[in-house]
Order: structure tokens, then sequence, then C-alpha cells
């Protein structure tokens, strides 16, 4: 029998058969593949890709913490944090995705910043970065319009401003912060580190568009920032500001300061100075004005330091309470220099001595205690040293050393000249002498208990110089025009030759420190003012005012009970 070839449609079937069990065998083997490999990625070896995933979706986020507030005795806020946005960009990412193709909205960007789009344009092309700011510390309401531009390659954060609602007032004392927030002046660089807070650090999942999807871990817990109350009044630190401020312009005057001190604590209650600044608007200010002359600038006290050389002898027992100088004829030569006064006082109290500032009483009391004994008083009373306020730039004035000593050189050493100090440094010694002569540590900070203190001077000895002093201010004293209506003051003018290399200029400085109330004393107050303009110049001239304008308010506005004689007959008859 004869075999038969196949069909041509036998032939079709069994390529087709043929063909089906490939593809078949072909699914079955990609599938076994895919199933091998799901199997060793799941099984054996999951971890590669779990590290590969987490590398591109896990981030450290960071939780920010805001700066501690800083505030008056009384909770005045006197700096504060707000938010602000940062705006930054991705170069590479504005590069590769031709972000600037959008140039209408980039044109408004660039307006609403202030900036020029061209220069901004050439300065993203030229980065090969993957960072760059562009502007920080900007408002929440221009933030949110930039986010709404939508604009490839640009993102916001959210950072922190500094913001001091008093201005100019106590600008120099809190100082500021710079642009990271970090303290660079002032009581915020004093106590940046108390001031600042810890940022938290924590693990997230975030997808594709930056949006946090999971919450993994904490790495580090986050603590709050501290808060400080400050010594200051605020409504001291004002009305002192002002006064001051009035003054150094009538005056013509380069600058000024003030400080108040509570004398039954140490406690600062006011620190100003002009010219100040408006630490809000960084854009117009000069570096001059940022110092705080009240700690910073140091100058020959003058004939403020007179009470200290009369609390010397009195404390050396050179002199009493009661003993009468010999001044007479008026002057005396010193090594073939002239110390006199600006006319013969002949037999003169101690409290004349002051009253009339006489440059030969002083000078005598000085030569019989000797320049070591002079110089330990001025050393206890905390000249020559730094005080506690841990403030930036503080001065610790200048107190000579020498091995030899002319009598001239010592005389001059008791109306002032020869030494520097500070504002601050003149007002704690007079703060000492007003505590009935316990010297205390001097604070910025409120307190909550009181300080240790040091004698430095017999409560009797205090007291009978306050007397004296208050002989100042009567009328006929070279500080009457310190006097204040209802309370009794006690205080010293000084005027000092500011020096210049090789000798003195013709500049002055013009001085006024006292306490009040006497009869129990509350503030010790310097007001200096440094170089006036023309022939004013006196500090019984333009310091004193000064003083009894500040004072008064302050006295009244504590309520302090009105401590003069006349003014208490007056209330006991009414009454």
């Amino acid at each position: 029998m004869k075999n038969r070839s196949n069909t041509p449609n036998e032939e079709q079937e069994n390529f087709i058969l043929w063909r089906y069990r490939l593809i078949v065998a072909t699914v079955v083997l990609i599938f076994i593949c895919l199933l091998a490999r799901t199997a060793y990625i799941q099984v054996i070896n999951p971890e590669h890709l779990r590290k590969q995933a987490d590398m591109r979706s896990l981030r450290v986020a960071s939780q920010q913490v805001q700066r501690g507030i800083i505030t008056d005795r009384h909770g005045v806020e006197l700096a504060v944090s707000v938010p602000v946005m940062a705006i930054h960009v991705d170069p590479r990412t504005i590069k590769n995705k031709h972000s600037f193709d959008k140039k209408r909205a980039w044109q408004a960007f660039a307006e609403i910043l202030d900036l020029n789009l061209a220069e901004l344009q050439a300065k993203i092309m030229a980065s090969n970065g993957r960072f760059m700011y562009i502007k920080r510390q900007i408002s929440p309401s221009v933030a949110k319009y930039i986010d709404e531009l939508k604009l490839v390659g640009v993102s916001l954060a959210p950072e922190s401003r500094r913001f001091y609602p008093t201005g100019e007032v106590s600008a120099q004392l809190v100082g500021m912060t710079n642009i990271d927030d970090k303290g660079i002046e002032g009581v915020e660089r004093a106590y940046n580190d108390f001031l600042t807070g810890t940022q938290g650090k924590r693990i997230v999942r975030k997808d594709r568009l930056g949006n946090v999807i999971e919450d993994i871990s904490v790495i580090q817990q986050s603590e709050q920032a501290n808060n400080i109350q400050l010594s200051i009044d605020q409504r001291i630190q004002s009305l002192a500001y002002q006064r001051l401020k009035k003054a150094v312009k009538y005056n013509g005057a380069v600058s000024g300061s003030l400080v108040m001190i509570d004398v039954k604590t140490g406690e600062v209650l006011a620190m100003v100075n002009s010219p100040s600044f408006n630490p809000n608007n960084r854009s117009k200010y000069d570096s001059y004005k940022l110092k705080n002359r009240a700690i910073t600038d140091s100058y020959e006290p003058g004939s403020t330091i007179k009470p200290l050389v009369i609390a010397s002898g009195l404390d050396n027992g050179v002199i009493a309470a009661d003993s009468i100088i010999d001044t007479n004829p008026g002057r005396m030569r010193l090594g073939g220099r002239l110390v006199q006064d600006t006319r013969n006082r002949g037999d003169i109290t101690l409290a004349d001595i002051l009253r009339y500032s006489s440059n030969m009483g002083v000078s005598k009391i000085a030569l019989k205690l000797g320049h070591q004994r002079l110089l330990d008083t001025y050393y206890q009373f905390g000249f020559g040293n730094v005080s506690s306020l841990i403030l930036n730039g503080e001065s610790r004035g200048y107190m000579p050393r020498r091995t030899r000593w002319s009598e001239f050189e010592n005389a001059t050493l008791s109306f002032g000249y020869g030494m520097q100090a500070t504002t601050l440094q003149l007002a704690h010694a007079y703060a000492t002498i007003g505590s009935g002569g316990l010297y205390r540590p001097l604070t910025i900070r409120k307190l909550d208990t009181m300080p240790l203190s040091e004698r430095v001077l017999s409560e009797q000895d205090a007291e009978d110089l306050l007397s004296m002093m208050e002989r100042v201010v009567e009328k006929g004293g070279t500080g009457d025009k310190a006097r204040i209506d209802g309370y009794r003051v006690a205080g010293k003018t000084g005027t000092s030759r500011k020096a210049i290399a090789g000798g003195y200029g013709d500049d002055y400085v013009a001085l006024f420190a006292g306490v009040a109330p006497v009869s129990n004393p509350r503030f010790a107050l310097v007001v200096v003012i440094d170089s006036p303009s023309g022939d004013r110049y006196y500090g019984g001239v333009i310091a004193a005012p000064v003083f009894a304008e500040v004072m008064e308010r302050t006295l009244q506005m504590l309520n302090v009970t009105p401590d003069e004689k006349q003014s208490l007959t007056i209330t006991a008859k009414s009454s």
C-alpha cells in the first residue's frame, strides 16, 4: 500500500500546535523564573530592596523649636520669635526641567522678592549644586504667593525671625540675633544657649511629592527653649530713653548713657543709650549705634568720685564726719603743678567739700590717705573690675598702677582724673552707698531671692555720706537742678575733660550720680552726656535735670512715699 504525504491542512495544524506549545512553554518558563525571583526577593534576600526603598523614601525631619522669649520684670515682651519662611531652589532640577520657560511666573517671583530676574537666572544657571538660598525670613503672605506660582525647583522651608516690640528703647541691652537666629549682641548673645532649645529629629517616610506618609521613629527628643525675665522695668526704661535722647539732641552731644539700679537688690532697672537703632529694621543702622555705651565706654568720672574719697577717709579713720578741712588759700602747688578751687573756701566741712565740689578739700584728704588706701576703696566699690552681668563688651575701665606716685598724681586721683570708669560702675558705687555700705552683685535678671552682699563701708559712715551728698542738691549747691519736690535726694555732679593723645582736648563729659530717697534709699541713678556742644557742658546743668525728671517719675510711678520734711509736714497737717 502506497504512503500518502501529509496534506497542507495537516501540516498547518502541526505548525500551529508546535508554536502553541512553544509559547506555553515560554510563558510557563517566564512564570517559573518570576516565581523563583519573587521567592528569592521575598524569602532568601529581602533586605536589599527594602534598603533601596528606604533610601528613596525615608528622611530625617527636624522639629523646629522657637527661641525663648525675653520679658521685663512685669512680663512685657522685649523679644519674641515669629514664624517666617525661607526660599531655596534646586538649580539642577530647574535646568533639567526647563523651569525658566515659565517666564511670567518667574518675573512675578522676582518682583515680589525685589530681585533682578536676569541676575537671578544667571546665578542659578551657573550653579551645579542641588541647593541655593534665594531669600530668607520672608513673611507668610509672600511665601503663600510664591507657593501659588508652582515653579519647578523652588521650595519653601519654615524658620523663625526675632521681633523686638520695644524697638530702639532697649536695643543695645536686649541685643539681637543673626539670620540663623543666633544671638550676636546684648542679652541675646549672653544667654544664647539658655534661650536656644534643642531641635527634635525623627525618621519619616515621604512620597515622591515630599509629603509625609508615615512617622517611623524618634531619633532625638526636642527640648523647649527657656524664657528669660529681666530685671528691667520697661516703664522706667522707656521714660529714661526718651529723656536721655532729648537731652543728647538738645545739647548737641555725641552720645549719652543712663543706668538705674535698685539699691536694695542690685537689680538693673534701666540701662539706655543714645543714639540707638531699631533692631527690626537692620537695613538702616550704623555700627557705632550698636554699642551699649553704659558698659563699653569708659571715661574719667571727674567730681562724681569725690564722695568715695570722703568714704575712704571715714573708713580709714583719717577724717571724722564733723572734720573741718583747711583749703586756704584756695590753691596749692604739688610738684610744680597747680591744684585749685574756683575761689578760696577757707575752712570748710566735708559736706561743703561736696556741695561746692572742692578740689582742694578732697586733695587734702587724699594726701593724708595715700594713693594705696584710696585705690583700695575704689576697687572695693567695683572700679577696675567687670560686673556680674556677663554682657558682651563690658569694659573694666582703667585704674592706674605705678611703682612711684607723685603728690599731684595722688591729688588728681581724688577728683576723678587719671582713672576711667563706666556708667554702670559709677551707678554700682552709688548703689553701694545707698544700701548702707553693702556691695551687692549686679544682675540683669529678675531676682527671686536676695543675693549675698559684702560690707565695704560702715552703715553709719554711709548714712553720714548721704547726708553730706544731700547738700549738693540744695539751693546754692552744684547739683541744685537735680532737686525733686517732696523727696530728699543725695548726689554729686561731675564734669571731666576728655583725654586725647598727649593731654586733654576741648570736649567734656557731663555727669550726675545720685540716690533717692535719702531717708530710705531705693534707687541709684547715673546720667552721662558725652561731648555736649557750646558753653553748656557742666554736669549740674546738663545731666542733673535728666536725673531729676527720670527719678521723680520713677518714685511717683512706684508709689514711693515722699520723705522731704516740708512735704511730710504738709501731709500730716492735711491728714
